[in-house]
């Protein structure tokens, strides 16, 4: 499979542009490319279907920011129909009017085949919970759902038969009515759905009893989705063509997977890397000792260092998490604090008090330990 291309290298625009422009740079690309134009040219399509992809990304805040944060994994490899996914009819359909005047041209989010507007399922949106083990490896989910699904005793036509649909009068069929407008500017002609018949062309005179001519009804679905490993908190995975189905066997919406990540009860996470408090006894600090701590998959021995110093850190490079890019592993940030007893026996105080008066154990801190959050700040560099 072909890596995908960025989605500002297709449009051919910077990081940093205003929606006017990647508008402007989507209208440029589909007309230059448009299958009209380009008859039988496989290539023009599939640039056609990459502009459009593209597009429906960095047109929608919520999917860009996701993009901009996560790549094309924050869209869960689906959000926006990885090319082969959009048909040339939902493209017209989603993006038909940004044309303006060249709706016709583009069929202005109509059926070419039928001048109608192609009609949209709704989104479902969910909330899935995520361990950070989840996170690690990755994870495949399996949820039940309600959603809209076509009537199977019309197959989504709303009508009892065939012969029960009739073509709306008032826009011939086209789901679409024309009017003109006198202005300061002079006649003015404006598009709109039908109201008679609601954008559809049809006017259905004896309903499906089951669904009542909506041509949709309830039911419940098992879905099974991958998420992909170094997902986020908030991150929004678009699994296409799992939401609501659209009337007249239109295209349905999407399923909306909302990443909600649970806290561990002894692993932060600060990004791709993963902090750990190791609280060490005096003797330990003063000796050095080892210690065992938890990782993402079991248990990690380190070694301590005689005459470690309390806020000590210690860097295990790669065992953090996986970046949702595939850009490597972060790290395991291990925090040493030095537990000060604050009861003791009479000899343990004796032994202190001697303790105290060594001139080993009088404070002479080297310029590494001065420096502490000089060295905290860095590792977060």
């Amino acid at each position: 499979m072909a890596e995908k291309r960025d989605y500002y290298e297709v449009l051919g625009v910077d990081r940093n542009a205003s929606e006017e422009e990647i508008k402007k740079a989507y209208r440029k690309k589909a007309i230059q490319y448009h299958p009209d134009k380009n008859p039988g040219d496989k290539t023009a399509e599939d640039k056609f279907k990459e502009a459009a992809e593209a597009y429906d990304v960095l047109s929608n805040p919520d999917k860009k920011s996701r993009y901009d944060r996560y790549g094309h994994a924050g869209l869960g490899g689906m959000g926006a129909g990885s090319g082969g996914g959009f048909s040339m009819d939902d493209i017209f359909s989603q993006f038909g009017d940004i044309f303006g005047g060249f709706g016709d041209f583009f069929g202005g989010g109509r059926s070419r085949s039928t001048g109608r507007r192609t009609p949209r399922g709704t989104d479902i949106r969910i909330r899935v919970k995520v361990s950070l083990k989840d996170v690690a490896h990755g994870t495949e989910k399996t949820v039940k759902i309600n959603k809209l699904v076509q009537c199977p005793e019309c197959h989504g036509k709303g009508a009892a038969s065939e012969a029960d649909i009739v073509t709306c009068d008032h826009c011939n069929g086209t789901g679409m009515v024309t009017r003109m407008q006198q202005t300061l500017l002079g006649a003015m002609q404006t598009t709109s759905p039908c109201p008679h018949c609601g954008g559809e062309g049809r006017i259905v005179k004896n309903p499906c009893k089951k669904c009542n001519g909506s041509g949709l009804v309830k039911q419940s679905e098992e879905i099974q989705f991958k998420i992909p490993a170094g997902v986020a908190e908030g991150m929004q995975l678009n699994i296409q063509g799992k939401g609501n189905a659209a009337k007249s066997g239109g295209i349905p919406g999407d399923l909306l997977v909302v990443i909600e990540e649970e806290a561990d009860n002894v692993l932060v996470r600060e990004e791709n890397n993963l902090l750990y408090t190791l609280y060490i006894s005096v003797p330990d600090a003063i000796q050095g000792c080892e210690a065992e701590i938890p990782a993402v998959d079991g248990k990690l021995k380190i070694k301590i260092e005689p005459g470690t110093q309390p806020g000590r850190m210690l860097r295990l490079r790669g065992k953090g998490l996986p970046d949702v890019n595939g850009y490597g592993n972060g790290d395991l940030l291990v925090f040493i604090q030095v537990w000060i007893p604050k009861k003791m026996g009479k000899e343990e105080k004796d032994m202190v008090a001697k303790l105290a008066k060594s001139e080993d154990f009088k404070p002479d801190p080297s310029p590494e330990d001065r420096n502490f959050f000089d060295r905290v700040k860095s590792f977060f560099r």
